[in-house]
């Protein structure tokens, strides 16, 4: 499940049900609180709730309270590109603090770290030599208390969790994370710690699914597509149905026949 903004008004949002599967859309439900996704998923029959093994969403505690509520058997999954994402946000900001604080302004073209400040969200494996000797020399001017290197030590060992082969070693590698953190004592990498130890169960399970909300996502590029073309909706029941045929029906257009044409003239 995801949210998205239906119409440019501060409460008109909608929340999107996927059939993980498929990749179509189930159901769309004004709203983006945890109400308005137990609402939906409370209405649902008990064979069809029963039948869903897993949900993945987005770390926010309201989808998460609806689905423990209405889905208790699920095995609910943490979206990895969300996770990531916050460890990327945290290392910006520790970024953006050093820059404050030893230029006393905002970074601007020519400062060592604003060079670097795309180099740094990198997965390490994408890093060439070149661009690692461009972030060493860009840290050793601009890092003066190594709090930027020690924050991206962190998003890199975050992400190792995901590319553990076994839950096992994924834990051990979470721990490892959380360890690295207690030693170095950045104050946005240790909420990031925090934030992720209360999702702890939801990011380890996976390893057990192996799913994402990434089909979701794709689905939110078609609803976005669907609005730009209808250049937007004011009648919320008009928006669903369309939303309901355009991303969530799989439509059998038969074959034509062939149509058999004239043989061609025989060569003289």
């Amino acid at each position: 499940m995801d949210e998205h903004r239906w119409r440019k008004r501060p409460d008109k949002w909608a929340t999107g049900f996927c059939d993980l599967d498929a990749g179509r859309l189930v159901e769309v439900v004004q709203g983006r609180s945890g109400a308005a996704a137990r609402g939906f998923l409370g209405s649902q029959p008990a064979e069809d709730k029963a039948a869903v093994q897993a949900a993945a969403l987005d770390p926010w505690r309201g989808y998460l309270r609806a689905v423990r509520d209405e889905l208790p058997h699920a095995a609910v999954t943490v979206d990895r590109f969300h996770i990531v994402r916050l460890a990327n946000q945290a290392l910006t900001e520790v970024r953006q603090r050093t820059q404050q604080e030893t230029l006393g302004r905002r970074g601007k073209a020519g400062d060592p770290l604003y060079g670097i400040r795309r180099l740094l969200l990198y997965g390490e494996e994408r890093l060439t030599p070149r661009r690692k000797q461009k972030i060493a020399a860009a840290l050793a001017v601009g890092d003066p208390y190594d709090e930027i290197s020690s924050a991206w030590t962190a998003k890199e060992l975050l992400r190792r969790v995901y590319t553990a082969p076994t839950p096992a070693e994924a834990r051990q590698r979470f721990e490892a994370f959380h360890h690295w953190t207690r030693q170095i004592a950045v104050p946005e990498i240790d909420r990031l710690s925090r934030t992720l130890r209360t999702w702890q169960t939801e990011t380890l399970n996976y390893h057990l699914t192996r799913i994402t909300n990434g089909p979701t996502e794709a689905l939110n590029l078609l609803i976005e597509k669907t609005r730009r073309i209808g250049h937007g909706y004011r009648n919320w029941n008009n928006y669903r149905l369309r939303l309901l045929l355009h991303c969530g029906i799989i439509w059998q257009t038969p074959r034509t026949k062939r149509i058999r044409g004239r043989n061609p003239p025989l060569a003289a």
